[in-house]
């Protein structure tokens, strides 16, 4: 049997302040609430096809083995496939809503080559926002 992945299902991070964490997700990245299960301590936010899952440190479904929130520790990083991709306004945009903003370059991924930019959340974790593949992106003459 060979397993054919298509894309992230979730991402689950904890978290020492899951309102505050899913505020940032929601209003600076433009993720969604998609469900709560408040007596799991488990938030659900969607980002595109996939799920980044807030899970509330000391809650039912947490595994204090799995790091310590609020060091940044909890995750290496998430990477986010954003569909366009102009670092000015991307970086005036994560500036202006407080985001600590992380380096700028052209990283592999999925798709390829392309644009990206780290930034931290507010509880320390490294996101990634990745553009469009270099051979897709469009160039004016």
């Amino acid at each position: 049997m060979k397993i054919h992945i298509r894309e992230i299902d979730h991402v689950v991070i904890r978290a020492a302040n899951v309102e505050s964490l899913a505020r940032f997700y929601c209003d600076v990245l433009g993720c969604s609430l998609e469900k709560e299960q408040r007596e799991l301590g488990l938030t659900q936010l969607r980002a595109g096809r996939s799920l980044i899952d807030l899970q509330q440190v000391g809650a039912k479904l947490d595994h204090a083995e799995n790091g310590t929130p609020g060091a940044g520790r909890n995750m290496d990083h998430l990477c986010l496939r954003i569909e366009s991709f102009d670092a000015e306004a991307l970086e005036a945009h994560l500036a202006a809503h407080g985001a600590r903003l992380g380096e700028q370059g052209v990283r592999y991924g999925a798709d390829g080559f392309g644009p990206s930019l780290y930034l931290f959340d507010p509880e320390g974790n490294m996101v990634e926002l990745k553009g469009p593949p270099e051979a897709a992106r469009v160039t004016s003459i």
